[in-house]
């Protein structure tokens, strides 16, 4: 017998104690993208929760789940314009695992803004796809 899909994380996203309810945003707070992208949040009122995930970098479980709900690999995920990228990881050969790892580790390199819901993510990029992820 199939197990019906649920509308719930493949695993907690969230550390222990947030609210977790409605959305969750994988948020830079001064990178203009994803203020943009939380704002379309605002306006159309809906329930979210945000992780600056600089202060609270995902662990390369989490990050393996967000890269199912995106339907993505680890390296396109990779932000390729970060002088760290260029100056350790351009011109090297690296597996799924390691990239893991690596963007646990240096959080910084992650695309941002990351939109979760349910068992979906998008990157907020540009803001207005988190209009038509929305729906």
């Amino acid at each position: 017998m199939k197990k019906a899909k649920t509308n719930t994380p493949l695993i907690a996203l969230s550390p222990p104690g947030r609210a977790g309810e409605g959305l969750i945003i994988y948020h830079k707070p001064n990178c203009s993208t994803s203020l943009k992208a939380r704002s379309v949040l605002l306006e159309k009122k809906v329930k979210f929760e945000t992780i600056e995930y600089l202060k609270t970098p995902p662990t390369p479980k989490e990050i393996k789940t967000l890269l199912k709900m995106l339907d993505m690999k680890a390296e396109a995920i990779v932000r390729k314009k970060e002088s760290l990228f260029k100056e350790k990881f351009a011109d090297k050969k690296i597996t799924e695992a390691q990239w893991l790892k690596i963007l646990s580790e240096n959080p910084i390199l992650i695309e941002r803004p990351i939109i979760v819901k349910g068992n979906k993510a998008i990157i907020g990029r540009p803001p207005e796809t988190v209009f038509e992820f929305l729906k």
